[in-house]
């Protein structure tokens, strides 16, 4: 079996035999936030099936594809949605495509998610800069050998955000006039939603959201040395006291109706690097 940087090698060749640009920025696009790729100039979009060692998606809103091209003239490079722990898959296939944006060129990398928010100021609709995260999921992707080609064996996070990018993701949505928070988010395994005590507790620890992604990604992007502007849009509302069962739908369509918001911060943060 080939190692991990022989692996990462082998997907860049095959991109690059197809598009030849340098990538600025990637792009990780959550559950019903695809529509952000809509707005690239797309030169070439690959499903993750045609791509060496790259997972296959298996959820039913992420579409499955790696869009490469420009986007207001800062080429980049995004994932159509990702993949997740709870899908089966270990850390290290969950990360692989991050891996592969740096080595095409990216140094900056935006995550987004869909998730559901805990702190009692925050509405469903709103978009939440993530500050910083707390790790629940019981694995890390770095776990293992290290190859110091890839980045150092014990990478800093006390700025796994970054604070530029934070401050310039506030200022644009101060300027489009619409509610964006800075928080913590918080990543458990899935694929349940969880129970009211747990609620109570991760709000407790001091998280503000809560989902089932971001963070590994986050922490490879973090050892690679990478900078990284994470958002999420809150979907639905986890209070305990009022807590109600969670409609897939109406999750999917509360996040595609904040999507204008978060284009809006990408688009504008890209216009400043």
């Amino acid at each position: 079996m080939l190692h991990l940087h022989d692996q990462i090698r082998e997907a860049v060749a095959f991109i690059r035999e197809k598009w030849q640009p340098r990538a600025k920025v990637g792009i990780v696009l959550g559950t019903g936030l695809g529509g952000l790729a809509q707005q690239i100039d797309a030169e070439l979009t690959l499903p993750y099936d045609e791509i060496p060692h790259f997972p296959r998606s298996t959820v039913t809103t992420h579409a499955g594809n790696l869009v490469c091209g420009t986007l207001n003239g800062t080429p980049v490079v995004a994932m159509e949605g990702r993949f997740h722990a709870y899908e089966g898959y270990d850390l290290k296939q969950i990360t692989f495509p991050v891996r592969v944006i740096k080595a095409l060129g990216a140094e900056t990398l935006v995550v987004s998610n869909a998730c559901g928010g805990m702190n009692p100021q925050y509405r469903a609709g709103d978009i939440m800069v993530i500050e910083d995260h707390i790790n629940l999921l019981g694995l890390n992707p770095l776990v293992g050998i290290n190859d110091d080609r890839l980045g150092p064996r014990f990478p800093d996070m006390c700025e796994p955000y970054d604070k530029r990018l934070i401050d310039t993701a506030l200022e644009i949505s101060r300027k489009e006039n619409f509610v964006c928070h800075r928080g913590v988010y918080v990543a458990v395994l899935g694929p349940n939603l969880e129970t009211r005590a747990e609620y109570r507790f991760l709000r407790t620890i001091g998280a503000d959201v809560v989902g089932m992604s971001t963070v590994p990604e986050v922490l490879v992007a973090a050892h690679a040395g990478m900078k990284v502007l994470g958002l999420s849009i809150i979907t639905d509302l986890c209070f305990p006291e009022c807590l109600k069962p969670a409609e897939i739908a109406d999750i999917i369509a509360i996040a595609g109706g904040a999507e204008p918001k978060l284009t809006k911060i990408v688009t504008g943060v890209l216009a400043t690097l």
